[in-house]
């Protein structure tokens, strides 16, 4: 895991966080512990835990005893007993979860019989580490290439220097057992430092390279996972899974971690499904269990008769107890094949309701027309504006509202119209009812007198 902001630089070092590749702050580190009891108080009367968790290159962690009681916090480089000589290392946990992870670990002894804290390391401590580490990789180079010319059939993976410089771990993997004794010399002669061949397992060896799994995440046994439990095929049988090699295989090419993660879950399920060896009569035939779907909670049966081809159908399990019990009784029933072709029943979501008096979730989605389109219907029958209403102004004088103030003079006393009348009404109506013109009696636009 890296840093936040961090970029890999020319070099290909860290170049965001400034440290020259020797990260302080554990952000760059693999199997990173979280500290989740960091700010809780001893109890009073209760010593700290006098041991702490240090951490070395890649995936290598121990155990040191701190008799002197040094105030020491995670991420502080400190320098410990080595043998010989003495070695630099970040400390990555303290206090009460060191003793946790000393029993997760089955570390068996006293405290006080671990490899002391000398003290917390001086620049002069930090310089000749960084030189020592600025070795390995020349070194990796050039022990895989003395291997080859030895003709061993092993591969270094890779090299760590001790803090003070006179001590070099060489980490390889190997099929068969390997005689390194001539080569060891070779190499102590070379580099001119003491030679420590430790042979790894191929998934310790892609926890030290590290690398991106099938899952788009870090590899876990470079981030979190510390032991490696034995992973068989059974464990994928279990699960249902096609045993493809090719899709089992982590990057180490063993079988993956992760098939152990689910496991427990997958037996306890299947033991309370009907034995997988008990075989279904049917009218339709004998069927013989083929697989399990544990999530949609059916068993998949084959059916074969002579002469017929052959059928795979899938039950409920309810069905499939149902139908053992009624074979113990003698009973063959009839079955339907095509079950599994039935579309499930959708269950009916809750629909929205107004219990508190609230507006409908919904009404912002009706489309409401524009504004153009609502002026213009309603301009439909309508007349236009005169000048003075156009600017805001009061109504001229001679406008009037329709059916509003005292009869015209034409109008007879007993309301009835009289000869003629109508003609020029109907004429006046059909220019008011389309709304292009001005009106006519309009206070700007007077009646032109008759010819």
């Amino acid at each position: 895991m890296a840093c936040a902001g961090c970029s890999s630089g020319a070099d290909g070092k860290p170049a965001g966080c400034k440290s020259n590749g020797f990260c302080s702050d554990s952000g760059c580190n693999k199997l990173g512990v979280f500290d989740w009891l960091a700010g809780v108080p001893i109890p009073g009367g209760q010593q700290p835990f006098a041991a702490v968790e240090v951490r070395f290159k890649n995936t290598r962690k121990s155990f040191y005893n701190n008799p002197t009681g040094i105030q020491l916090m995670p991420g502080d480089l400190v320098t410990v007993d080595a043998s010989p000589g003495h070695d630099v290392g970040m400390v990555s946990l303290t206090g009460e979860l060191v003793r946790i992870q000393m029993e997760r670990r089955d570390h068996r002894g006293e405290v006080y019989e671990l490899r002391k804290v000398l003290r917390k390391s001086t620049q002069e401590d930090i310089d000749r580490w960084h030189a020592a580490r600025k070795l390995e990789d020349d070194t990796l180079f050039s022990s895989r290439a003395m291997v080859r010319e030895a003709g061993l059939d092993m591969k270094v993976t890779d090299v760590e220097y001790q803090g003070d410089g006179t001590k070099s771990i060489i980490y390889y993997t190997a099929e068969e057992r390997i005689d390194f004794r001539g080569i060891v010399r070779t190499m102590a002669d070379r580099f001119k430092v003491r030679v420590e061949m430790k042979q790894i397992g191929v998934r310790q060896e892609a926890g030290r390279i590290g690398g991106i799994g099938s899952c788009g995440r870090e590899l876990c046994c470079s981030t979190w996972l510390t032991d490696f439990r034995s992973v068989t095929t059974s464990a994928a049988r279990y699960q249902q899974l096609a045993l493809n090699p090719q899709k089992l295989a982590g990057q180490c090419g063993k079988l993956k971690c992760c098939l152990n993660y689910e496991l427990d879950m997958y037996i306890e399920a299947v033991k309370s499904y009907p034995s997988q060896n008990a075989k279904l009569k049917t009218q339709q035939g004998t069927g013989a269990h083929i697989k399990t779907d544990i999530f949609a909670e059916r068993m998949w049966y084959g059916f074969k008769r002579p002469g017929e081809p052959f059928t795979m159908a899938a039950f409920p399990v309810e069905k499939v107890r149902e139908i053992l019990s009624q074979n113990k009784e003698g009973i063959i029933p009839e079955v339907d094949l095509n079950m599994a072709d039935e579309a499930p029943a959708k269950e009916k979501s809750p629909d929205y309701e107004n219990v508190v008096g609230q507006d409908d979730l919904t009404r912002f989605d009706s489309k409401q027309r524009s504004g153009k389109k609502r002026s213009k219907g309603k301009g439909k029958g309508r007349g236009r504006k005169t000048q003075g209403e156009a600017q805001g102004g009061p109504k001229e004088a001679g406008t009037k509202k329709r059916g509003s103030g005292p009869k015209p003079q034409g109008t007879a006393a007993d309301g009835k119209r009289p000869e003629g009348d109508g003609g020029e009404r109907r004429k006046r109506s059909r220019g008011r009812g389309r709304g292009k013109g001005p009106r006519s009696g309009d206070g700007n636009n007077p009646k032109p007198p008759a010819q």
